[in-house]
């Protein structure tokens, strides 16, 4: 069983199509990178992924649970980090946990538990009676991951996780998440313009003007023309890559 699956999906606004027939899959345990400059439709797809927008046409299961039919089974295997922090930044590093922990039904001495697991993974336990406010932005990131992982979801998205950060953090962020992937058997969807952020043995998705014009491993990919910043340059058009 994949951990997810997007057929045929295409969506617009009005009448600019922001997608259009996109088909991938990622496998459990796995780290795909979906790439693409900005405006290519990254953030649309992640929308439809967490049910922010409905779906138009296509379908996307998650573990086997199709979001369009078995909407609540299949966000329960979903963990997201949204581009714009969703933290109150007024509310302590712990506060912020078990709210979201509320919020997935969690009773309170598995919330403890969890949230005590998840503080100790992301080196953040010391740090659990500070307000977020004080925190900076890799340590900001690091809570949304582990508010992410509470409910044990098998898929995590990251939606552009590192932006904003310099590049010491965003480095550390990266490596920390595919920790993750490699120590929980947990599939990851992380999406980017930068390139990085990928590495050769990733799963990559190319994605411009809303269309897959490439996936499959990144080493492959990058081969057509002898790396992959010139494969992504001549499919995006890109002049200056990150």
């Amino acid at each position: 069983m994949n951990a997810l699956e997007v057929s045929n999906l295409a969506f617009a606004y009005g009448a600019r199509q922001a997608l259009q027939d996109l088909s991938f899959r990622v496998e459990p345990g796995s780290f795909a990178a979906l790439l693409g400059p900005n405006g290519a439709g990254k953030s649309t797809l992640i929308a439809l992924l967490t049910r922010l927008y409905h779906l138009q046409q296509g379908d996307i299961q998650v573990m086997g649970n199709s979001l369009g039919q078995q909407p609540r089974q299949a966000l329960r295997q979903l963990g997201v980090v949204f581009q714009q922090s969703t933290l109150d930044l007024d509310l302590s590093v712990e506060q912020n946990l078990r709210y979201h922990a509320a919020l997935h039904g969690l009773a309170k001495a598995q919330a403890k538990v969890r949230i005590d697991e998840e503080l100790a993974r992301q080196q953040l336990d010391e740090r659990r009676h500070e307000k977020v406010r004080a925190l900076n932005g890799g340590h900001r990131r690091r809570v949304e991951i582990a508010r992410a992982l509470l409910h044990r979801p098998r898929l995590l998205l990251l939606d552009e996780a590192s932006a904003g950060l310099d590049p010491a953090s965003r480095l550390a962020l990266n490596r920390h998440v595919r920790q993750l992937c490699r120590d929980q058997g947990l599939a990851v969807l992380w999406t980017t313009h930068l390139l990085d952020e990928v590495q050769a043995s990733d799963e990559l998705l190319i994605l411009n003007r809303g269309r897959l014009v490439a996936q499959g491993p990144a080493q492959r990919i990058g081969a057509d023309d002898a790396s992959l910043a010139a494969t992504f340059a001549r499919l995006t058009g890109a002049e200056e890559l990150a």
